[in-house]
């Protein structure tokens, strides 16, 4: 049996803000079955906190980074957990990574290489009798892990995942002293980088094995357009980087027996789910394709190519409910919008019950990312039958195929891809699924294929413990 410790910042169902949550929440269920027991370390968060109830206290820190801490393991929806409980780290309010204005807590620094550190004394010494074969640190909240083992003289591997490149986790080269980092390693070689240290640097120096979560993202950090600034370290690791997409918890996101929705097993059940999220959202009926998006509202979720290609989808009769939140001058234009057009309505904010509400009473999920490393929403879009309208980029190119000439002809298109990534690609692709919604017998072929798409961790858990196993030193 292999032993993993998954140092991460968030972890559904305790805490999310976005697919990073879902990976640690699912995939060591998924590893459970292949012989690999996780226990997941995560921050003690206010909202944590007030979820654990009883817990054991395993252990003590007098002053980490500025105050005491104590390590709680409990068990809660089937994870097991060890909370870093640290007051002055974690207990505030506002987000988890930053305060109500949005601006991001000027300790992250501290409070994440807290994260880190405990991650590496727990490989160093174990905890509550339990030691790890490999530690999994997940993004750059994780990645300063190999340099604290290493200044511990711990030799267990590092498995490092990157979701998304875009956050470097950067800071002062002042705050070398109060990270308790090596001042001899704040090189290139290590995790200097452009004079800051860069933890998520630290962790694509530092692991033994670097992934990401699907294998055309992987291919893309290789160059500069996507790696922003670190397409270069990592094709010096080249033979050590991998792709693996991610899954879904295929029990939530289940349509047969999902509460949060009617009943879903056959087109009539589909019908009432699309009648009543239409009347949720206050649209019509309309002879085209209801559209749904649930999302950050984003430059990099490719809203702004969103609002200049909805007319296309608008004038043929196609409807758009939409729920997200995010920049305050794209809500402020989709708001605007809506007002104009009948058939587009849009909710700010997030609710979970009803982005399962929209994924079963859509016809077409939209994600129109200029990059996305996986993408959740999509595979949400395949279990459902709503078929995706996707990007062609990282995951969304993985797990889509496209309704091409070819694919249609074979009878395997899944749902719609768009290239280039701007509003008159999207205009085109808008033109092109109103076409093929028209099609009922081409749409309900599609609308199959999709559902019978695998979107669960099996292959992609079996993926993770091969890397595992791979590093692990063969016992006698």
């Amino acid at each position: 049996m292999t032993k993993a410790l998954f140092a991460v910042s968030e972890c559904a169902p305790l805490v999310k803000t976005g697919g990073l949550a879902d990976v640690a929440g699912a995939l060591p269920g998924a590893l459970a079955d292949h012989g690999v027991t996780v226990r997941v370390l995560l921050p003690g968060y206010r909202t944590v906190m007030g979820q654990i109830g009883k817990a054991a206290t395993v252990a003590g820190y007098k002053d980490l980074f500025g105050g005491p801490a104590k390590l709680l393991a409990c068990t809660i929806a089937d994870l097991d957990l060890l909370i870093l409980d640290a007051p002055h780290l974690y207990d505030r309010d506002g987000a988890i990574y930053g305060d109500a204005t949005g601006a991001d807590w000027p300790d992250n620094p501290e409070r994440f290489a807290a994260l880190s550190k405990v991650a590496a004394m727990i490989a160093a010494d174990g905890v509550d009798g339990w030691m790890p074969d490999v530690v999994h640190g997940h993004d750059w909240q994780a990645g300063l892990t190999p340099e604290y083992m290493h200044a511990l003289g711990v030799t267990t591997p590092f498995v490092f995942t990157i979701h998304n490149i875009a956050f470097h986790g950067n800071a002062d080269a002042g705050k070398l002293a109060a990270l308790g980092l090596d001042p001899a390693r704040f090189t290139s070689e290590h995790f200097e980088f452009w004079g800051q240290i860069s933890a998520l640097k630290a962790g694509i120096v530092g692991a033994a094995k670097i992934n990401t979560v699907s294998q055309t993202y992987a291919e893309e950090l290789l160059t500069p357009e996507f790696g922003i600034g670190m397409d270069g370290i990592l094709r010096a690791r080249q033979a050590d980087l991998s792709g693996i997409v991610n899954g879904i918890d295929i029990d939530v996101w289940n349509p047969a027996t999902d509460q949060n929705i009617t009943t879903y097993k056959s087109a009539a059940g589909k019908s009432a789910n699309k009648k009543a999220l239409r009347k949720t959202f206050g649209l019509g009926p309309s002879d085209g394709p209801l559209c749904v998006l649930v999302s950050r509202l984003t430059e990099q979720k490719g809203i702004d190519l969103l609002l200049d290609a909805l007319p296309t989808l608008l004038e043929r009769d196609g409807q758009l409910a939409l729920l997200g939140s995010g920049d305050p001058k794209l809500e402020i234009a989709l708001l605007e919008a809506a007002d104009r057009h009948e058939n587009l309505s849009v909710k700010i904010g997030y609710d979970e019950a009803l982005s399962h509400r929209m994924m079963a009473g859509g016809d077409v999920v939209l994600v129109p990312s200029r990059f996305e490393p996986c993408g959740l929403t999509q595979l949400y879009g395949l279990r459902y039958g709503t078929l995706p309208l996707v990007a062609l980029t990282g995951g969304l190119a993985d797990t889509v195929i496209n309704a091409s000439p070819a694919a249609l002809t074979r009878g395997v298109a899944t749902g719609l891809q768009f290239f280039p990534i701007n509003a008159q690609a999207l205009a085109n692709a808008f033109a092109r699924l109103c076409d093929l919604y028209r099609d009922n017998q081409t749409w309900k072929t599609m609308q199959r294929n999709a559902m019978k798409q695998p979107v669960d961790w099996e292959t992609s858990a079996v993926a993770y413990k091969d890397i595992y196993a791979g590093l692990i030193e063969p016992r006698p």
